[in-house]
């Protein structure tokens, strides 16, 4: 199979097949992003993508395997195309346990329902959503794209078709001066959505990241990891979203926690009194290992 630039995909997806339907993010403006500043966006043409299904198809045709649709935004394709090449994955890969994509909210909003359920019909399971934040202010500053309202809607949408939905944020991303606000305005927007899944991130940066300029001019103040802490904490102590399966173990975080709201968050805050009163915090250095 061929693959175009570095291959991004979510932690959950590390032993999947990766089809590349779309390369680089049609968006692909988000300041703290360098996953596709590499690639010029385009939607691969139907002739490629199924060419590396038939390839992958002779190795992993009747093995029980995951199928995730990359690259940043599967669901810009049309209804139509994406029908097609989930209609061919059904038919070359019959034991696939599961195909899942990540997509925008913009991604979903331009899909009525009907064709959000066609998807999940023919075999779409789940959708990886960065949310990041579920503050405007956040939102407006990383150049999101969309606003939390806009999120919500999607959300509902995913839900009435019945496409499972993993949502991420991002902790430290509104830096000291958004702190509070990004952590409850965040609680807010999981408690909306109730979404199937939710992943927490910590902020890491690569040099060539549009926001590096306003940390160095001082403009914006990285969080310490006391201060990941607490807001984490405050997110945990305003959320409602019985039954969301909660993570917050990605490499990336200082802290691991994990469980499954509501019912884990009073395990959960016990646990970050204690790494705060032991200042045990993972290294900076085994960050991202």
């Amino acid at each position: 199979m061929n693959y175009e630039g570095i291959v991004y995909r979510p932690p959950s997806e590390a032993r999947s097949l990766i089809l590349q339907v779309t390369i680089g993010c049609a968006h692909n403006s988000c300041t703290f992003c360098t996953m596709y500043k590499d690639k010029r966006f385009r939607i691969r043409s139907r002739e490629e993508i199924f060419a590396d299904l038939q390839e992958a198809a002779s190795v992993y045709g009747e093995l029980p395997i995951r199928i995730f649709l990359a690259d940043g935004d599967a669901l810009v394709l049309s209804t139509k195309k994406l029908l097609e090449i989930l209609d061919e994955i059904r038919r070359l890969f019959p034991y696939a346990k599961r195909v899942t994509a990540y997509a925008t909210a913009s991604d979903v909003l331009r899909k009525p329902v009907k064709d959000l359920q066609k998807l999940k019909d023919a075999g779409l399971e789940m959708v990886y959503m960065g949310a990041e934040s579920g503050c405007e202010q956040v939102l407006d500053h990383i150049r999101k794209g969309v606003t939390a309202e806009q999120m919500i809607l999607a959300g509902s949408r995913l839900k009435e078709s019945g496409i499972q939905l993993s949502l991420t944020l991002i902790s430290g991303i509104g830096g000291r001066r958004y702190l509070r606000e990004h952590a409850i305005d965040s609680a807010a927007l999981v408690s909306r959505m109730k979404p199937e899944y939710l992943g927490f991130l910590t902020l890491m940066l690569e040099p060539g990241a549009q926001i590096m300029d306003e940390i160095r001019s001082g403009s914006m103040e990285l969080l310490k990891p006391h201060e990941v802490v607490e807001e984490m904490r405050l997110f945990l102590e305003h959320v409602d979203a019985e039954g969301t399966v909660f993570r917050a173990n990605h490499a990336s975080n200082y802290i691991l926690l994990k469980g499954t709201l509501n019912r884990d968050i009073p395990q959960m805050l016990k646990y970050l009194k204690q790494i705060e009163e032991e200042r045990g915090y993972r290294p900076e250095s085994m960050r991202g290992l």
